[in-house]
């Protein structure tokens, strides 16, 4: 519908360079600019690496969204942008490029939460959220059993993860194998060769007396490592397949163990799943299959969806912005460490954990600010 909002995402809190936009829970463009390959050669995610390349594919990617959606920048009715968490270099350049498109467009500026962004973006797919919404959100970076009884101003954590994140788990463990980077397609697609019961592999704080909704990976990852040295120590070939597999099963069993008792406790008759981890396919498989048996709905997005993209946040933009929510200021901070109760930032200044416009508490993060006239801003 043309009086729905009309918003454009920015996201840049790890390795994409993602710009979208949304006309309500409509997709319009959805143009993402990676430097995953950049980083495959350290094996991970380089931070100034990854900030570098946001500064290059910044305006060459809005650009190409507006193109793709058919839509003059004038045409928007906000600019949305991912405020945190994420890498703080990262972030800025994001946050300081939709400053610039804000204030030359003279439009409204959303600082929006990352965490929120991809819960927001199965809007896009399935239309409007339940709410409550209960999620699970897996990816390199967090592993999160979240509670939404308003998307756009009311999120609350249950659990998280202690250690390493389930993304991570599968980049170490594919690193253990020598799979390469990124670790998550890489391990599905050899676990799709293997037997999930060839190695009984730990289940980390599955016990009764272990917290009933946080997760962790860091002890998996150390058994499989283990497991793949005495092999190697032995002589022995290492079984990929089967490793990859056991190492698998062993992640999605407790997630969705985990999501499904949340749903019950908390009387959510559906789930929705999203991050990168979630493009995994028993990942997915597993939770359909637990949600049938349990009577939840399993809501999740198509993998590009699941994976960092600036769709997710216009999508969350576009809410805000539907629902009459408080726009920011210009003086809205980058915060690497941005709690996901805040889904977004009004422009305030926390005391710790934030990276301001201007690099404030962080000399050199001058340094990745790009500096954009209106003249380069928009073709």
């Amino acid at each position: 519908m043309a009086d729905e909002p009309l918003v454009l995402g920015i996201e840049t809190s790890c390795d994409e360079t993602g710009v979208g936009i949304v006309r309500g829970h409509t997709l319009l463009a959805d143009a993402v600019a990676s430097s995953v390959d950049e980083h495959a050669r350290y094996g991970g995610v380089v931070p100034e690496v990854a900030s570098r390349a946001h500064l290059e594919a910044m305006v060459p990617t809005v650009q190409r969204a507006l193109k793709d959606a058919g839509v003059a920048a004038s045409d928007l009715d906000g600019i949305a942008v991912t405020a945190g968490p994420g890498l703080a270099g990262a972030l800025l350049v994001g946050v300081s490029a939709a400053k610039a498109y804000a204030y030359a467009l003279g439009k409204p500026l959303y600082g929006v939460n990352h965490l929120a962004s991809h819960i927001c973006v199965d809007q896009l797919e399935h239309g409007a959220l339940p709410e409550p919404t209960m999620a699970l959100l897996v990816s390199g970076g967090h592993s999160s059993l979240l509670l939404a009884p308003d998307i756009t101003s009311d999120v609350r954590p249950l659990g998280s993860t202690i250690d390493d994140a389930a993304g991570e788990a599968f980049d170490k463990v594919a690193r253990v194998l020598g799979l390469g980077f990124p670790g998550g397609p890489a391990v599905d697609r050899h676990a799709r060769e293997g037997d999930p019961r060839a190695i009984a592999f730990p289940r980390g704080l599955t016990g009764a007396r272990d917290p009933l909704y946080d997760f962790s990976f860091s002890g998996l990852k150390t058994a499989v490592a283990r497991w793949v040295e005495a092999r190697r120590r032995d002589g022995q070939d290492v079984p990929v397949a089967d490793v990859a597999a056991s190492f698998q099963e062993a992640v999605v069993d407790v997630l969705t163990r985990k999501a499904i008792r949340a749903c019950k406790d908390n009387g959510v008759d559906h789930l929705m799943i999203g991050g990168g981890v979630a493009a995994n396919s028993r990942l997915r498989s597993l939770a359909q299959e637990r949600c049938e048996d349990a009577g939840i709905l399993l809501r999740v997005p198509r993998p590009k969806l699941c994976t960092d993209n600036g769709a997710m946040v216009a999508a969350l933009g576009a809410e805000m912005v539907a629902r009459g929510r408080a726009a920011s200021t210009l003086d809205l901070p980058a915060d690497s460490s941005l709690p996901v109760t805040e889904v977004s930032v009004p422009g305030h200044t926390h005391e710790h954990g934030h990276v301001s416009a201007h690099g404030h508490g962080h000399p050199h993060d001058h340094d990745h600010v790009h500096e954009l006239s209106k003249d380069n801003l928009y073709g």
